[in-house]
């Protein structure tokens, strides 16, 4: 994928990641950014090579929460 589709696509990825965060964990918008953007997924998020975002919200909610939870970013083989 170019960089210009990539860069129109990351926002609504984070967008829908970031609402799933804040329903989920109960937190404010402010917060669930903070914590998102502080992560690993965050970094491989913004990477197009790591196809990170290819995966769903959910998904990536999962990987978020995880990663929260153990302080590991394990991503599925497959």
């Amino acid at each position: 994928m170019n960089k210009e589709k990539f860069d129109a696509l990351l926002p609504i990825i984070l967008t829908s990641l970031i609402q799933k965060i804040i329903e989920r964990k109960n937190i404010s918008h402010d917060e669930a950014f903070s914590r998102l953007y502080n992560s690993n997924l965050y970094f491989l998020l913004e990477e197009e090579e790591s196809k990170v975002w290819h995966y769903s919200a959910d998904k990536l909610f999962l990987l978020f929460d995880e990663e929260m939870n153990t302080g590991k970013l394990e991503l599925p083989e497959y």
